[in-house]
């Protein structure tokens, strides 16, 4: 882990060890030193949606959590709409997915993967 980063708000959104534990093992395919990063982008039926992506640039102010192997990444912007959240894995009838609680987030669609303020 760089000392650039910022570790100051990691209490503020949680990595659930069943996500950890998919994270770890997505990575374990990947080139060393990938990580993940969820963030939040524009778009989506309600007006905000959630992002996965596997990267291998840190930047010096990104959030990082880590756990059990996993590492993964939230820049500054997306952190102030995911302040609180919890970030799951589920593995259900429906399918397996990350699964973010985000208690900011006023409404969402049926899927999950959008939300509104």
């Amino acid at each position: 882990m760089s000392a650039n980063i910022d570790t100051t708000h990691s209490e503020t959104v949680e990595l659930t060890d069943r996500a950890a534990l998919r994270v770890a093992k997505i990575l374990a395919g990947e080139p060393q030193g990938s990580v993940l990063r969820v963030a939040v982008k524009g778009g989506g039926c309600s007006g905000f949606q959630y992002s996965f992506d596997i990267e291998q640039a840190r930047q010096p102010d990104d959030l990082a959590l880590e756990k059990d192997g996993a590492v993964v990444l939230i820049d500054p912007v997306s952190l102030g709409f995911l302040g609180g959240a919890k970030i799951d894995f589920v593995d259900d009838l429906i399918g397996q997915a990350f699964k973010i609680d985000n208690p900011n987030a006023a409404s969402s669609c049926g899927c999950g993967v959008s939300f509104s303020i």
